[in-house]
């Protein structure tokens, strides 16, 4: 069982359609690292941020660093199941990526159960050789 997160990384990497970039393929890593941290609550996600990282939500929400350190430590949002469905772009310029890619979210907010389906658009900027988030915005898709 120990070869399971080895084996997924390399199914997710190397998974994904031969046409994308080493950059894309890594820009695309992070992206399932954030969903990963923020499902199981760890407060490394904030590694994966640039300092002046914007949150705009579903709800016309928006959080800036320190809203997000603060709500997420507070478990405002505790998310039970992050799952990628869809990345339908990704284009790059100079040392920033956007991507356009779909999730489907449950969990619970201020103790309500939710579940729903998430387009997003996140806009990932290398620093000191890591690619860090700087922007991330969610619609809902509704069935």
């Amino acid at each position: 069982m120990r070869f399971f997160p080895i084996l997924f990384l390399f199914c997710f990497v190397f998974g994904f359609s031969q046409n994308y970039s080493k950059d894309e393929k890594m820009v695309l890593l992070q992206a399932k690292k954030l969903d990963s941290l923020m499902m199981n609550n760890d407060t490394q996600i904030i590694d994966l941020f640039c300092s002046d990282v914007s949150f705009g939500h579903s709800n016309g929400w928006i959080q800036n660093s320190e809203d997000f350190k603060k709500d997420f430590s507070s478990k405002k949002a505790v998310y039970k199941e992050i799952k990628q469905t869809e990345v339908s772009e990704i284009k790059k310029f100079k040392n920033t990526f956007s991507i356009r890619r779909k999730i489907k979210v449950s969990g619970l907010y201020k103790n309500q159960d939710f579940d729903m389906n998430l387009s997003l658009l996140e806009i990932w900027i290398k620093k000191k050789s890591q690619w860090k988030l700087w922007s991330r915005q969610s619609v809902e898709i509704k069935p």
